[in-house]
Order: structure tokens, then sequence, then C-alpha cells
């Protein structure tokens, strides 16, 4: 077959024969035939919001928002830009400048091993060797060198595979070096180290291999190094090239990377002048007890101000008795002319310096807290903010002085201060406000107080002429045990799972007055909108919850804490020599501290903290609220108790508290302890009794302190359906006694499918009484009536862990 053919009409005009390739056959896309769309200068709501997709747009996209940028001219705005970026520039040179020099801040770079296998110290002279420098023989502490060809100063710090250890080396440093092994992949170990080291904040990171040669073969190596580097992208997210510690080379753009590469550095660490101990020296002192001690080091961060309290891990917290500055190089002198004393520059700190007082001064309370506790003629609950008395008129207030015309001595109890006389205010306080819409954040349930609209309200019924209400015969005792036992085993459960399926229920013992043993708790209509009267709090508040730091602006108070920490001071990049006043001998005797952070204004003072912590997911079982935790709060490591309450925001701010936080699921965790300024990453252990060693269940994230949050402990009484009689239920096994239900007679009741009621009257002796509920038709007798109870939960102090 020809692949041409020739064309109708015989030759070209040239004489030769035309060629033409064969008309491609195909068919139409489609069958359908598509109309012009129907074409409107004004399209319809329905039509734009089609077209936008769901995009939104601006309105004033390119204007200038505020009047100063309207009356703003080009000129002036590249100005600013550039002045932008000049001020951008010098900061990133500050940053540089302390390294530059033969004197100038070692750059610190950790070297955490991921294996076992793996050694460090071979690790640290494999680099070193990159650039023909000398291996180092010293089997501990760490490797400072000296790079000619970079003109920089390099600290190596070596770690173990420790958990504690590497955490406490890698947030001192500016770049962590990761050594991995050829052979092994990155193990539970490895894994745990990683996440620890990431979840406390980590700078610039990079991966090594050590042993290649040795244990891959060289067709062999790039597939397992793309295996490696995949495993250490789970963790930072687009990994560099991993260098091989067997080739020189990699070796020598290693060390040109963390030479020149900049520092990204740690945001919580950064905010605060900090340094790495290099030496520690402990002066004479006349008490036996305490002493000064002298760390010697560079300061890095912030300016280094002598007015802050600086904390050493493993230590505490101690004031600065002078800061003494050492020229980085001595001037040149005759013999006996001068000595290096005086080339030293001493930094006193001034009056205005912080104190280690970590409470508040106490003061005298004149009001008699029993006051508060027991009331006269008090025959009832605490609901809201409402009390119920006796029949007697002892607990009625006095009449105002001034009363509307024509007001009743009933009426007058209603008035608690003089008003006017005036129609017009009676008017307006008459009149009905809006509630102001407040935005949901959780959803809530029947045993919080809230309940779905209903459009038949709750109505008071009338006396009924059902039976039970005339004639109640109590069961004998030995047969109502029987049947409240045979009730409760059908439920019987674990404590951590019947938290999970019946959360807050508690069974009381029939031989216990309710009364007395729920005596700190009342009744709340809403968990979410009810007013907590915090008056009646004060008999039970510990006694050094007054005295905790309170902070009304949380943003204003750290804005002028981080100012502070910029402005004077000693410069980063300084070596200096910080004398530390009242350290006790016994501290000395043990290790020297590795590091030292400067705090900022009031982080010492104790406060109620709050850390928003999320289980691991794959914890085998729920955390109990008040079990001892360590938590890494920055340069903090503390031992707590916290209790758990749900977060977000409510317009009382009473929140309820969590008996158990399960796997995967997150809550506010509260306790007492120094405060720390701004968004610090934690970490959460739980120490394990087999090993005795610290297992990671969580991370969290600090929150704004607050005391005036009230975390409340709900408990949940149930009771079972006796008799059911259209809107009129006859309820059992709630209360065992008649006082008790006279007691928590003004409680609301509610059940599990929503319906809300009340109790109209006790019947016998056993804890029976009646209850009418809302809504159409029977209450199902298999759902559960409860009530809810509320007491408030205090959080607990924390210690310090060397």
């Amino acid at each position: 077959m020809l692949p041409y053919r020739f064309k109708a009409g015989g030759s070209s005009s040239n004489g030769t024969m035309s060629i033409s390739a064969p008309p491609a056959h195909h068919h139409r896309s489609t069958t359908k035939q598509d109309h012009k769309s129907f074409k409107s200068r004004h399209a319809t709501k329905s039509a734009v919001k089609d077209a936008n997709k769901g995009k939104v747009e601006r309105e004033d996209r390119g204007k200038r928002r505020t009047p100063h940028q309207q009356v703003m001219s080009k000129l002036v705005r590249k100005n600013q830009a550039k002045q932008s970026r000049i001020q951008h520039k010098i900061r990133k040179e500050q940053d540089v400048d302390i390294f530059k020099g033969a004197d100038g801040a070692p750059k610190h770079v950790a070297v955490v091993p991921l294996s076992k296998e793996v050694d460090v110290r071979r690790a640290v002279n494999a680099i070193n060797a990159g650039v023909d420098i000398e291996p180092s023989l010293e089997e501990t502490g760490t490797v400072r060198v000296r790079v000619d060809r970079y003109g920089r100063n390099v600290l190596y710090m070596p770690t173990a595979i420790d958990m504690l250890t590497a955490m406490d080396v890698c947030k001192l440093a500016d770049l962590v070096i990761f050594v991995l092994s050829a052979a092994e992949d990155i193990g539970e170990e490895a894994h745990t180290l990683l996440k620890v080291i990431e979840g406390q904040g980590v700078t610039n990171a990079l991966f090594v291999v050590q042993d290649a040669k040795a244990h891959v073969p060289d067709n062999k190596l790039s597939k397992r190094l793309a295996e490696l580097k995949i495993q250490a992208g789970h963790y930072f997210p687009d990994p560099d090239k991993m260098a091989v510690l067997d080739n020189k080379n990699d070796c020598a753009l290693l060390v040109r990377k963390i030479c020149t590469s900049s520092t990204k550095g740690i945001r919580w660490r950064d905010a605060r002048s900090w340094m790495l101990v290099e030496d520690t020296k402990a002066l004479p002192s006349t008490q036996p007890e305490t002493s000064n001690v002298v760390l010697h080091g560079i300061v890095r961060g912030k300016s280094l101000n002598p007015d802050r309290l600086v904390h050493v891990p493993g230590w505490g917290e101690y004031q600065i008795e002078r800061v003494t500055q050492i020229p980085s190089k001595p001037l040149k002198r005759k013999a006996d002319e001068m000595t290096m004393d005086e080339d030293r520059k001493e930094t006193l700190p001034s009056p205005e310096q912080d104190d280690l007082a970590e409470l508040a001064p106490e003061q005298a309370n004149m009001t008699d807290a029993a006051s508060t506790v027991t009331r006269p003629g008090q025959k009832g609950v605490l609901l809201d903010d409402h009390h119920y008395f006796s029949d007697d008129n002892s607990h009625i207030p006095e009449k105002p002085a001034k009363l509307p015309a024509g007001t009743s001595d009933y009426q007058a109890a209603w008035y608690l201060e003089d008003v006017s006389d005036s129609e017009d205010d009676l008017m307006d306080e008459e009149m009905p406000t809006e509630e102001q819409p407040t935005s949901e954040t959780h959803s809530f349930n029947p045993e919080d107080g809230a309940f779905p609209s209903r459009d038949d309200a709750m109505t008071d019924v009338p006396a009924t002429e059902y039976p039970e209400s005339e004639m109640h015969a109590d069961v004998d005792e030995a047969e109502e045990a029987k049947q409240l036992a045979e009730f409760r085993a059908s439920r019987k459960k674990t404590e951590a799972e019947e938290d999970l399926e019946f959360p807050d229920e508690i069974e009381l013992h029939p031989d216990v007055l309710a009364r007395e043993r729920l005596a700190k708790y009342r009744g709340l209509k809403s968990l979410r909108t009810s007013e907590w009267n915090t008056e009646e709090d004060r008999p039970y508040e510990p006694s050094e919850y007054s005295r905790l730091l309170q902070v009304p602006d949380y943003k204003k108070s750290y804005t002028s804490a981080v100012k502070e920490s910029l402005a004077g001071g000693i410069p980063p990049g300084t070596r200096v020599e910080i004398e530390l006043r009242g350290v006790p001998t016994s501290l000395q005797t043990a290790l020297p501290p590795s590091s030292m952070f400067s705090l900022l204004r009031h982080e010492h003072k104790q406060t109620v903290v709050n850390l928003n912590l999320t289980l691991d997911s794959g914890l085998a079982e729920p955390l109990k609220a008040k079990e001892e935790l360590i938590v890494q709060i920055g340069h903090r490591r503390l031992a707590i108790n916290p209790i758990f309450s749900a977060g977000g925001v409510t317009p009382n701010n009473v929140h309820k508290f969590d008996r158990f936080l399960h796997p995967g699921r997150t809550a506010v965790a509260t306790f007492v302890g120094p405060l720390t300024w701004g968004s610090v990453p934690c970490l959460v252990f739980r120490k394990n009794i087999e090993t005795d060693e610290l297992d990671l269940i969580g991370s969290a994230t600090t929150l704004p302190p607050s005391s005036s949050r009230i975390i409340t402990k709900r408990i949940i009484l149930t009771g079972h359906p006796y008799k059911i009689h259209k809107k009129l239920v006859t309820i059992r096994y709630m209360f065992f006694n008649r006082e008790d239900v006279e007691w928590f007679k003004a409680l609301p009741l509610w059940t599990k499918r929503g319906r809300q009621g009340f109790m109209r009257e006790p019947l016998g002796t056993h804890g029976y009484f009646k209850a009418t509920f809302d809504g159409a038709g029977k209450v199902n007798g298999m759902d559960a009536i409860g009530v809810s109870l509320y007491k408030r939960v205090w959080p607990r102090m924390s210690r310090r862990v060397n």
C-alpha cells in the first residue's frame, strides 16, 4: 500500500505530481448539542455563588486601608520597604558577628547517635578529617576546633543515645548532627529520641551515615542512602543530602555547611539570654551551707541583664552578685605596669533587682470564713447563686429605704438596694432584654444543662389522682438491698471503662447521707452560662492560692517583659564570669551545671499554669488526673500532678473536670508552677515503674495562666423509673432517705434523651420521690434519670526535678 496518493486533477504547474495526506477519520466528541447559555446583565445570587466556588473577594483589594497609607506617596512606601530590608540585614549580621574572629563564639554542634553501633567520637574525628584537622584524643567531654579555612570556631558536643542527655545537649546547639548506622534502620529507641528532640524545639538538623563502606556494597549505596533519607523525612521534612563519613569530600562539604550556614535558632531559647557553662568555681564563704559560685562562658541569645534572675538546670533560680566581662584579646603591656584584672569590666545589679519570692506576701483576712460555710436556717443545696432557707424571716434582708408606691412586704424582699419611685425605671426593669449571641465551641449534653428547644415548655402539673402518690408502701429493707445490688451489678465495669461509657456517675451507699457526703457540691442550671459564686469557695480555697501571681492582661505583660530583654545589658558574644549568690554547698559537690538561662521578669513567681495537652494515641491505657508526671517546659523540668479539664472559652469561665484523659484526646492540664512567658512547647513523661525510666506519653503547649479559670468536678446521681403515669414518674435509687430528697429538691432533673423535669414530693422513707417531666408522651422506662452536682477543684503545686 502506498503511503501517499495522487491528487485528482493531474500534475502541478511545475510538471510534478502533487501528493497529499489521506483525510483523517474521527467521530464527534459528543452527540449532545450545547446551546448558548443564557446571558443576563444581572446575575442571580445562586449564579454568583456557583461561579465563585466559595471564594471571597475583598472589595478593597489594592487600596491602602489606613489614612496614613492613603496619603503616602510611592517614594515613601519604597523608602519604608528599603528601611525594613536594611534592618533585617543588620539583625542577620549581628547574629553572625558573634562567630567571627579568632576569639569569636564557637558554633555549638550536637552529635547525636541514632544507634548503639554508632561511635560519636569517631564520627567527630571523621568530620574534622575532611578539613585536615588532627583527631581528638579525648574520650569524654566536648571537642573544640578552629577551622581556619572558614574562620570559625566549632564546638562539638557528643552525646549518648539517652533521652534526657540528648535533650539537654540539643537545646544548647546551633546545629544538630544525627549519626545513622548504615547497617540498621531507625529503631524504636531512635524514634523516641527524634520525637523528643523535635518536640522541645530544634534548630538546623543534618543526617550523616557511618560505616557505609563496611556494610553496604558500592553499587547499592545510593539506594541505601535514599531509604535512610525517607526514614529521616518522617521527622524533618525535606532533609539535606546525607553525608557519608567514609568519604572525605562529603565531610569537607559538611564542615563548610556547619561554618557558613545561618542558624535558625529555637524561639523560646533565643527570646532569653543563655550560656553554655564552660567552667565552675566556688568562692570561699563564711557560711558553711552556702557560698557564691562563678560560672564562666559566653553570652548567647539576648543581652544579659544582671537585674533578672537566672535558672541553672539542676540547681534552681539565683540572683546575680556581679558580672565580669573578660576581654577577647589582652592588651599589650609592659612588664609589671598593669595587671590583667584592670582590663576587666564589672557590672553590678541595680537596686531594682528581682527577688526570689515565689508567692505574694500574706495579707490579713478580716472576714470570718466560717460564716460562709454554715448559713442559719439553710435547708437546701446551693443552686447557681441561690440558697434555699427555712420558713422563718431570719434570712430575709432588710427593707430598702426607698421603694415604689404600693410595694408590699413580700415584694420588698426582692429589692436589694434603694430604688427610685419613678415608673419609667420600673418599666425599664420589666422590659425583656435580648441575650447576646455567643459562639458555641463545645457540644453540651442534658447533664450540663443544655436541652433541645421544644415548643411545649415545662409547665406545672396539677395534683394527680395517681394512686402511688397517696398509697406508697415502703419495701422491706432486705428486699430493697437485694434489688439495688442486682441493678448495679448489671452495669458494673472497670473504673476507666466506666468513665468512658458513664462519665461522672457515682453510686451512693444506702447508709451514707447524701447531704453530708456532698456538702461541698452545688447545682448549676447550665454548666456553660450559669454564674459561679466564688464566695462559696473561700472556706475550701488553699492557703497559698490567693498569693499566686495574677496576670489580668497577658498580652500586654508579655510584650513588656520581652521588650525589657532587648534593652541594655551585656551584649551576646561577650565572654563573662557570672557570680551567683547563695548557692547551697550540697549542690556544688554534685555534677557541675552545663547551662544557664536568664529569666524574664516575673518568671520565677508561682501562678496557675495551663497546658494544652494532647495524649499519644498509641498509649495503652488512659491517664488519670492528679497522677504524677514529668514535664519539660523550655529550660525547666518539673514534677506535676495536673488536673484535666475541657478546653475552649465559655461565658462564665467554668470548665468541667475530667477524671481520665483517654489516648488520642486533648485537654487542658492545670497545675501551680513558675510562670513561663510565651507559647512554649512542652514534653510530658511518665515514670515507668518496671524499668524506672521516663516514657514519653504526650506533648503540650503553654497557654496564658489564669487563676480565675474555674474547674468544676461534676458528679451525676442517677435514678431508675419505678412507676410511670403520663408525665408523672416515681423514681428510686437516686437517694435513700426522705431528708436527702428534701435537701436536693431544688435541683433540675434530666434524662439521657433530653427530657427535663423537677422533683415534686418525696414518697416514704427510702428516698423514693415523684417527678414531673416536660415534653409529649411518657418517659421511657429504660431512660436514665439524673441530677448534676458540681464542686470546684483546685490545682496542685509542682516541684523542680534535677
